[in-house]
């Protein structure tokens, strides 16, 4: 016991001598620095040191950009590049199927080898590129048949016989003064009807909306498609109130008159009427007045 309380006295001595660090000049021998130290203090400062050197370096990786010249971490920047990058690539993926879904629907069409259409009728105005090499174009027997039927039934159409016309009228789609009237020496296959901005714009007759859109030329315009192979034509408007594939009926509003379109000078209706393709004048069958 004695033994062993004697070398604990001797490790507590020396951790406890006291020591001197004395800073000197060396020409002069001049005492610069004095500091009295024990082995325990020196200990423990080292250790203190040591825990405050690795917390402060790990708080200035983990906190600051200084942890991006550390080889194996990667840049902040970079990492939200390839996560934005990621998540286009999911969505072009998404678009890609999407698209290969829809054509190979379109392609099913043409060919004939569905009986109805298996997509969205909307879609419809998305633009489809295919070969004609890619698909047969030749009616099928049943479809000549199809056309031949619909050929008799529609002999007679509306402007040849007064008995279809006599059950199908058309409504003007706005009253005003025509500016500009049909004329097809000028190629202008339509009456301007002049009204005020913001003027109802009617259907002439019940149909179909096959496109209602923006155009560079002529502003809003909105297409309807009616009975006996007839097509109305409304340009230049300032609003839409229909989309395509809306039904509508004779009087309904579907937009109103405006001042869009490079091509006119001032508010206005550019009505046309085109019938089997070809334009007829809108004033033999409607009075704008």
């Amino acid at each position: 016991m004695s033994d062993k309380k004697g070398q604990q006295k001797k490790i507590r001595k020396k951790l406890l001598d006291k020591y001197r660090l004395v800073i000197l000049n060396e020409d002069t021998f001049e005492e610069r620095i004095s500091i009295r130290l024990n082995r325990l203090n020196v200990f423990v400062l080292g250790s203190l040191s040591a825990i405050f050197l690795i917390a402060g370096t790990t708080i200035l990786i983990a906190f600051t950009s200084l942890r991006e010249y550390i080889p194996g971490y990667s840049s902040t920047a970079l990492k939200k590049k390839a996560t934005e990058l990621n998540y286009k690539t999911d969505s072009l993926q998404q678009v890609i199927v999407m698209n290969e879904r829809y054509y190979a629907s379109i392609k099913k069409v043409l060919q004939g080898e569905v009986s109805s259409l298996d997509f969205d009728k909307d879609s419809i105005i998305k633009a489809v590129k295919l070969e004609a090499s890619e698909v047969d174009l030749r009616p099928s027997p049943e479809d000549i048949q199809l056309r031949e039927k619909v050929n008799k039934e529609d002999k007679y159409n509306l402007f040849e016989s007064a008995t279809s016309a006599s059950n199908f009228v058309l409504f003007p789609p706005v009253k005003g003064t025509i500016s500009e009237p049909y004329n097809v020496k000028e190629k202008h296959y339509a009456v301007d009807i002049v009204v005020p901005k913001d003027t109802p714009i009617k259907a002439t007759a019940d149909g179909v909306v096959i496109f209602a859109e923006w155009t560079v030329s002529t502003g809003y315009v909105i297409i309807l498609e009616h009975s006996y192979g007839l097509i109305s034509v409304y340009k230049h408007n300032a609003t839409l109130t229909k989309s395509q594939g809306a039904l509508v009926k004779a009087g309904e509003v579907i937009a109103t008159s405006g001042n869009t379109g490079e091509l006119s000078s001032g508010p206005h209706l550019h009505f046309e009427l085109w019938n089997d393709g070809y334009p007829i004048n809108p004033t033999n069958f409607i009075d704008f007045k």
